[in-house]
């Protein structure tokens, strides 16, 4: 691995804490920002520097950012639930973090003389691809509420240009055992499937670990966008169904159609057909996802959920402490 000294944004999130460990265990010195003193106490137990950054203080960026080797840039601030997701003002604060952030810690990295750049990415702002396989050349169509998905890839495409090497990586829809997951198996648990979109509309996804493996691999990579995804997408009918069978639910109903065109764009960008590729990634890096599909990795995510729960709570109705 090239890098020697790696800076990590987002670095308690559902992939970058899963990120910092490895990067520790490759030998990687890491700096790892997280916004509270609990959160950095528990970063500095692993072993990395832990400190708090404003991302959109560029002064403070370019003092943290010198002396690194590699950005890995994973921050964001998503809304809390499924629900909230839907509300083109909660996602205000993502757009502050995704344009000015990534701009900001370019800028440092650039400025510090660092190599390489490494940016979070959405996956689902691909335009509708139907049955038809969709690669890193596929049209971008991202929805109002996630335009800023195209400022933070252009921050890293300006790092390339400027003769870095700047990695995107596209992640697609995410499960791991998180609050989300808890919303979405409650809704399966009612009968109803959690997401909108035709019965043969595909679904990408990954889980959290193999999302961030992709992140450690980065470091190696070529400049350019890479999708990470599982090998093989689920139609909207298939991953309902494994969720519910996972979760021990009957199968559930698909949302009715016209849920879509009332929820507005960003219940349209959610109803789209993306079956992704992951064939780019995986040809160059040494990575492929633990999980073959959703089948495989929602059954181990709600399994590890739900598995310190007390016997016979209803585990649905809890929710998870945010991390």
């Amino acid at each position: 691995m090239s890098a020697t000294r790696v800076l990590v944004t987002g670095a308690t999130g559902a992939v970058g804490r899963r990120v910092v460990p490895q990067l520790l265990a490759r030998g990687q010195r890491v700096t790892a920002l997280a916004r509270t003193l609990e959160k950095r106490a528990r970063l500095a137990a692993l072993g990395a520097d832990a400190v708090a950054l404003d991302l959109l203080d560029a002064d403070a960026a370019r003092r943290v950012v010198e002396g690194h080797d590699a950005v890995i840039n994973l921050a964001t601030h998503m809304p809390p639930s499924l629900l909230r997701m839907l509300l083109p003002w909660e996602w205000r604060e993502n757009d502050r973090v995704r344009r000015q952030g990534s701009a900001a810690l370019v800028d440092a990295a650039l400025a510090a003389g660092t190599s390489r750049f490494v940016q979070e990415s959405f996956a689902p702002v691909y335009a509708d691809g139907g049955a038809e396989w969709i690669d890193e050349s596929w049209p971008l169509r991202p929805a109002p509420y996630n335009r800023t998905v195209l400022d933070a890839e252009r921050s890293a495409s300006r790092f390339t240009a400027a003769g870095g090497v700047g990695v995107v990586l596209r992640f697609a829809a995410f499960y791991g055992a998180d609050r989300l997951l808890r919303d979405l198996v409650r809704a399966v648990r009612h009968g109803w499937a959690p997401l909108p979109g035709a019965a043969t509309a595909y679904l990408s996804s990954v889980s959290h670990e193999d999302a961030a493996s992709a992140v450690v691999a980065a470091l190696d990579l070529p400049a350019g966008a890479y999708n990470v995804c599982d090998d093989e997408p689920l139609t909207r009918r298939e991953w309902a169904d494994a969720l519910a069978g996972a979760a021990g639910a009957p199968r559930p109903r698909l949302l009715p159609r016209w849920l879509a065109a009332v929820g507005g764009t960003t219940a349209e960008l959610l109803s789209r057909s993306q079956r992704m590729s992951n064939a780019k990634l995986r040809r160059a890096a040494e990575w492929a996802p633990r999980w073959q599909s959703a089948r495989e990795g929602l059954r181990a995510a709600v399994g590890s959920l739900f598995q310190h729960e007390p016997e016979g709570a209803s585990s649905w109705t809890h929710r998870e402490q945010s991390s």
